[in-house]
């Protein structure tokens, strides 16, 4: 276990605690209570607040045990639930000044899901409006902070999200990704995420503008923000899709990590990484290789990188449309940019019929000062001693989430400034339980998740 503290234990350690009769879901959910009490006024991740609730539903977990009923993978554990994901009764903004007192009656699936499988929401996390940022800030709860500095942003757009799971104010998450929602936070706070292939996991209920939640927006995937992988694997099986037309099958992990083909694609003139973040990504790969996993350091997919990150964030934008005041491209235009992905999608496939994952930069920074003024083309970010274009920070996850890819990041370690960096561990489409597997691995060389200083 991570810590003496229950808070900062892995939901699967949490859960087992609970089955086995060690502690009641009351005592876990009072205490993580207790733990944002106390600690989250630094931070400003859990936004909105439903600690009465909480306690009645876990009471009413514990006493569901003691009369002997079933239970759920996920029994009696709470968690927070970002804000851009509707959940029944417990205000749900996105982030915007518009859905203030917007108290959904229904849940977003993934929602649903977790409380499906036993598990309590004791509130919401904190977001950029309409998750369009890799900041988590808005004008209805202000700015997240980095739980590992201060000044720093903990990612976007599921920054309260992953800053409430490193912190230990939940037992997991659930990211939104679109362009590395996901896996930015995950990087920047030292924790697992997984990103998975776009459609396996469900996303209704997505408050991504005024009428969201019916819909499922092209690129947006959900996916488990944690603090173990094997959380990971567990809430991934607990999110997958489950009703028909379409129910994922998906390959099973490989019987041995140690004879997967892997290549490692860790800096590139396409986009330069900052040199703190590259020797992180470097000991971590070096330490693989150790393990006695080949990487081949040469091999790239037959893709140009830049006018296919090109074309990703135009359908990125494309899908973020509704959030906007625009109307937003035609139909034809759409279809001659989605030929262009297809085609980027076929040389991934390609590449994998040759290797089983890609070991890829999730940011060429570590994370940044936070940074509230001017526009996205107006901001800079500095890497290697140059101010580079805010938007190049999608460089390196859009590339892959515009092909539909997944992808596992695990927690690699700290910079010489002690600042958590993270890399994006790729695979096929429908590959996620070999990311998952690699990363496994991965994590296991680097040790895993570590508690931020002020968690302790």
């Amino acid at each position: 276990m991570a810590s003496d503290d229950p808070g900062l234990w892995s939901a699967s350690e949490q859960a087992a605690a609970i089955a086995a009769g060690e502690m009641s879901s009351r005592e876990l959910t009072a205490h993580i209570i207790d733990r944002i009490e106390r600690l989250d006024g630094d931070i400003n991740a859990v936004v909105t607040r439903d600690f009465g609730g909480a306690l009645e539903r876990a009471a009413a977990a514990d006493a569901a045990q003691a009369a002997g009923e079933t239970l759920g993978p996920l029994h009696g554990i709470p968690f927070t639930a970002k804000d851009a994901l509707m959940t029944a009764g417990i205000r749900s903004t996105g982030g915007a000044r518009e859905l203030t007192d917007n108290v959904p009656d229904t849940d977003a699936a993934v929602v649903a899901a977790c409380r499906a499988a036993g598990a309590i929401v004791i509130g919401k996390t904190n977001l950029p409006r309409w998750s369009a940022d890799n900041q988590s800030f808005n004008d209805l709860f202000g700015t997240t902070n980095n739980p590992w500095d201060l000044t720093k942003v903990p990612g976007g757009s599921s920054g309260g999200a992953a800053a409430a799971t490193a912190m230990g104010f939940t037992s997991f998450e659930i990211g939104t990704d679109i362009g590395g929602s996901i896996r930015f936070p995950a990087s920047y706070n030292g924790i697992w995420g997984h990103k998975p292939s776009f459609g396996v996991i469900p996303t209704t209920g997505y408050l991504d503008h005024l009428r969201g939640g019916t819909t499922e927006p092209d690129i947006n995937v959900f996916g488990p923000l944690t603090r173990s992988c094997d959380d990971l694997e567990l809430l991934f099986d607990v999110l997958l899709r489950t009703e028909a037309p379409w129910v994922p099958q998906l390959p099973p992990p490989p019987a041995e990590v140690g004879g997967l083909r892997v290549a490692a694609w860790l800096d590139d003139p396409y986009c330069p990484v900052d040199g703190d973040v590259l020797e992180v990504m470097n000991a971590a790969v070096s330490a693989l290789e150790a393990s006695g996993v080949s990487v081949d350091h040469a091999a790239r997919p037959d893709i140009d990188p830049l006018p296919a990150w090109e074309t990703g964030l135009w359908l990125v934008r494309a899908a973020m449309t509704l959030a906007g005041r625009g109307e937003g491209p035609g139909h034809r235009e759409w279809l001659e940019r989605h030929m262009a992905r297809e085609e980027c999608r076929r040389k991934w496939a390609d590449f994998f019929t040759g290797y089983d994952a890609i070991l890829m930069p999730v940011s060429f920074h570590p994370p940044f000062d936070h940074m509230q003024e001017g526009t996205f083309a107006e901001r800079r970010i500095p890497a290697n001693g140059i101010e580079r274009p805010y938007i190049e920070m999608t460089r390196w996850t859009i590339l892959t989430g515009m092909s539909y890819l997944p992808a596992t990041v695990p927690p690699l370690g700290l910079t010489t400034g002690g600042l958590p960096v993270g890399f994006q561990v790729v695979g096929p489409y429908g590959g996620d339980r070999t990311t998952m597997a690699l990363a496994r691995r991965i994590g296991e060389l680097t040790g895993g998740y570590q508690p931020p200083p002020r968690a302790l």
